[in-house]
């Protein structure tokens, strides 16, 4: 909960000379002085000064002032000629105060996140985020996309219902700047660790960067300012930053009634030089207003039918998320487009996205434990690398040819890892790692995704590989990719790998080695024998190189496709199913890793189950093949020599070509700047605390002073000089105290505290005696009767000493003089003088007098009664013979299966 105690809080953030507000406080702020205000930033995440989002951040919200940072060509809020701050930092601010807001709930220090993005969200912006919470000093476990969130939150609470079946749900999700809808596919699957799981797995992406409430508000905002223009030709209201913020809040509370009303009258007072504003809207002028926003509802849909290769009748059920799609008119065209009875709304639409994100967050930390649900997301944005060789023609001429092998494709599963082996390059060389065909995004999402070039590498040391290890066959240079649960591309490593065949006894080869191979053989040539496999996917590769030259875009190539998906062995097999266009078949040298035992396994269960059948056919043939291949693996090997494996480290150099991430330094001062900020709002909160306490201070007591309790135990001259220093320090707050230090209000108030502490004490004293004293005497008058009783009982039955009965009475005797000297001697005093009567005096007297009186009970409850040995004697079995001693205060042993006392 928010500190207002609310569920929702909006992103915003203002920021004021000396403070910051966030949530709620930062949009009321926005009304009062739009300048300082700063909302859905998060736009210009990852992007360049130059990017349609930052032209259209800038014609919505003209009010700040947005400049170039030369270093990184990123965008800027300039708020003052010394202050600045980029969208990462007060994304960063943003998630510094929704840890606080959780620590708060929590009770205890949050420093790990799973932080919502969305779908669309490239790897730009997504770095973006990961430097965000870097600066807010969060360790991220993982990005999760919005939509994955969302059809988690759906899966968890509907677990009975997934079985084998694959049942298909698309969630359209429209939120307040952009609409993403997704095909999600739930089925139980088996995994390795913990049996039939249920898992989802995103089918189909489609969206719209700009659709979504907040265009709605600003069309709404405008229509409003064009009616009181209309009411008042001789003022522009849209000159005007504060009346047009005070309309944009209207516009927001006018679209929420209007849902549910046919009309409404919006009304604003003082709007603009003090003329109020009112004025009748009905649904239909709304939906006048964003009547080709409406039209724009379906693309999503179409986009991720697409994207999935699906139709409208595989989807089951089509579930809405997001604040906007209570817009019934969007309700009402989606419907029409998916040609469905009715839509979902059998979800939380605010809330869903968090509540996946914390399960998935639970199921990450080590602090809880979650049932599994197996997440299998895809990645929007195809990923290829490219690179140029130099090819020898027939004519014996040389020429350069541009080579593309597809990494990851449209939709592919991730997390994941691929290698992709150069087999003819034998010196240094680079290679470009882009986004592979986007011709699925039109101009507009093309131009707003920014750069299409990731990375440049560069690697050192090849050379100087096949120098060092030229009695060693090459098997090509390896680059390790790996695409994270974050969906963050990165390049781990890039190796020359070398062979050679050495004579040796089977029995000398390590356990290690041995897996290591056998993995390795699995996974690079299938069932073959080592040496076939290894030639085979070389030639596979050499086969792939050339049919990737001569048939690239034609329509050929399928014999070439046909064999090379056969010889690569089970992944490509998995692609030869899908039957791939021509371009695709380049990815056969992207193998799986086959260095260590838990990755090969790990890469094998995030295999891209990239035909969209269901995944549960290809499991039980693809562990058979497994299977089979390790046994022929193991009868040839003990006829065939051993090899021997090397893998040369090569230096790599990467340059990033899309948007420059944050230098280290850049970070550290980044998360300084934050640290600072933070600092400076606690000390202000501190300060603010101070003040308030010394005002409190001050009339609280001059409120006291004329109270009767007070009046009765002070004298006249006393409370003169107490009210007099009070209206000093109430004079000195009004002139100083708003801009003294908190030290200063602090000794203030310690001053005043020190001055009043002798009156406070005497009436507090006084309300404590009554209490004190009944409890005194009702424990003289219980001891007096314990002790008689306790002298009462017959020798024979004894169990006290006279020496312990006698420390009682004297301690009786000792508490009632104390307590009737004491009282008659505070009787002789005024009511305005140090009492010698004191609660605390009272305590430890009752606490001595308990203690006598607890020393013999609890003799009492263990003493063994004498009477047992006596009449042992003539009745052997005296199990329950305890009349002697039921007159007594005493009790029988718990040996003796029966308690009796009085």
């Amino acid at each position: 909960l928010s500190r207002e105690s609310r569920r929702k809080t909006p992103v915003a953030v203002a920021l004021k000379e000396n403070e910051r507000l966030f949530g709620d406080s930062a949009l009321g702020m926005s009304i009062r002085t739009p300048k300082v205000a700063f909302r859905y930033f998060q736009d210009l995440l990852g992007k360049q000064i130059n990017n349609p989002q930052v032209a259209l951040y800038r014609t919505r919200f003209p009010e700040h002032e947005l400049v170039e940072d030369e270093k990184r060509q990123t965008v800027i809020f300039k708020l003052s000629q010394t202050v600045q701050y980029s969208p990462e930092e007060m994304l960063g601010m943003v998630l510094n105060y929704s840890r606080g807001l959780a620590e708060e709930f929590a009770e205890q220090p949050i420093k790990d996140a799973v932080i919502t993005v969305p779908a669309y969200f490239n790897q730009a912006e997504r770095r973006a985020v990961l430097h965000a919470a870097r600066m807010a000093d969060l360790k991220v476990l993982q990005l999760i996309n919005d939509n994955t969130a969302v059809a988690l939150n759906y899966g968890v609470f509907r677990r009975k219902d997934i079985n084998a079946t694959a049942q298909n749900i698309m969630f359209y999700d429209m939120g307040a700047g952009s609409t993403v809808c997704t095909i999600v596919t739930y089925q139980t699957v088996k995994t390795k660790d913990s049996g039939t799981q249920p898992q989802l797995q995103i089918q189909g992406i489609g969206f719209d960067r700009t659709l979504g409430g907040l265009e709605m508000e600003l069309r709404l905002r405008d229509y409003l300012a064009k009616l009181f223009n209309d009411q008042h030709p001789s003022k522009d209201v849209r000159k005007n930053p504060r009346a047009m913020a005070k309309l944009l809040k209207e516009a927001n509370r006018l679209k929420t009634v209007l849902s549910a009303n046919a009309d409404h009258v919006a009304q604003i007072e003082g709007l603009l030089d003090d003329i109020d504003f009112k004025a009748k809207v009905s649904r239909q002028e709304f939906e006048d207003l964003c009547s080709d926003l409406f039209q724009r509802v379906p693309g999503p849909v179409q986009q991720a039918l697409s994207s999935a290769e699906m139709k409208l009748d595989g989807i089951d059920q089509v579930i809405l998320v997001g604040g906007a799609t209570r817009v019934p008119k969007v309700q009402e065209v989606l419907l029409k487009a998916v040609g469905k009875e009715e839509l979902g709304k059998n979800i939380n639409a605010d809330e869903a996205a968090a509540m996946g994100a914390v399960y998935q967050a639970a199921a990450l930390s080590k602090a809880f434990k979650v049932k599994p649900f197996v997440v299998r997301d895809a990645a929007m944005f195809p990923i290829q690398v490219e690179f140029t060789r130099e090819v020898e023609e027939d004519d014996k001429s040389k020429s350069l040819k541009h080579n593309k092998r597809i990494l990851f494709q449209r939709m592919a599963p991730y997390p994941q890892r691929k290698v992709i082996t150069f087999n003819r390059y034998t010196d240094d060389f680079e290679f470009y790692v882009n986004y592979g065909d986007l011709s699925f995004l039109n101009q507009d999402d093309l131009r707003i995704f920014g750069s299409l070039n990731l990375t440049t590498v560069r690697l050192k040391g090849v050379g100087d590989s096949f120098k060092k290890h030229s009695d060693y066959e090459s098997k090509g240079i390896k680059a390790h990719f790996n695409m994270d649960e974050s969906g963050v591309l990165s390049l781990d490593r890039v190796e020359s790998v070398f062979e050679t065949l050495v004579e040796d006894k089977l029995e000398e080869e390590s356990t290690l080695t041995k897996l290591g191979n056998t993995i390795s053989s699995l996974f690079g040539g299938g069932g073959h024998t080592p040496e076939t496999g290894e030639n085979l996917t070389d030639s596979v590769q050499e086969e792939e190189e050339s049919l990737a030259e001569t048939a690239k875009e034609e329509q050929g190539g399928k014999q070439g496709q046909k064999s090379s998906a056969e010889d690569a062995g089970e992944e490509q097999g998995e692609e030869k199913q899908q039957s791939p266009p021509p371009d695709q078949a380049e990815s056969t040298p992207l193998k799986e890793e086959p260095q260590k035992k838990e990755e090969g396994e790990k890469v094998e269960s995030q295999d891209p189950k990239e035909n969209k059948e269901t995944t549960k056919e290809e499991e039980p043939s693809k562990s058979s093949g497994a299977s089979t291949a390790t046994k022929t693996e193991e009868e040839k090997k003990i006829k065939a020599p051993k090899k021997q494996k090397l893998v040369h480290e090569i230096t790599m150099e990467l340059d990033v070509n899309d948007v420059p991430d944050l230098l280290e330094d850049e970070l550290k001062s980044s998360m300084k700047k934050l640290q600072d900020l933070t600092v400076r709002d606690l000390e202000k909160q501190e300060r603010e605390k101070s003040a308030n306490s010394l005002e409190s201070f001050i009339f609280e007591t001059q409120d006291k002073l004329y109270q009767e309790e007070y009046q009765f135990v002070s004298t006249e001259e006393e409370r003169e000089e107490i009210s007099k220093k009070l209206s000093e320090a109430s004079n000195w707050m009004e002139e100083e105290g708003y801009a003294a230090a908190t030290k200063e209000l602090k000794d203030k108030l310690a001053e005043l505290k020190k001055l009043c502490r002798n009156l406070f004490f005497r009436v507090e004293e006084r309300r404590k005696w009554p209490e004190r004293l009944a409890a005194l005497e009702s424990l003289l008058n219980h001891s007096n009767i314990f002790l008689k009783g306790a002298r009462m009982i017959p020798e024979s039955d004894q169990i006290f000493t006279e020496v312990e009965l006698g420390t009682l009475e004297k301690a009786i005797n000792e508490t009632m003089m104390w307590k009737n000297e004491t009282l008659a001697e505070q009787k002789k005093l005024s009511p305005a003088e140090k009492p010698v009567l004191l609660s605390k005096d009272i305590e430890l007297k009752i606490a001595a007098l308990d203690r006598e009186v607890q020393y013999l009970l609890n003799k009492a409850k263990f003493a063994k009664p004498k009477s047992k040995k006596e009449k042992n004697a003539t009745k052997p079995d005296s199990g329950k013979n305890a009349t002697a001693t039921s007159e007594s205060e005493s009790t029988i042993p718990p040996t003796e299966g029966k308690q009796e006392g009085k």
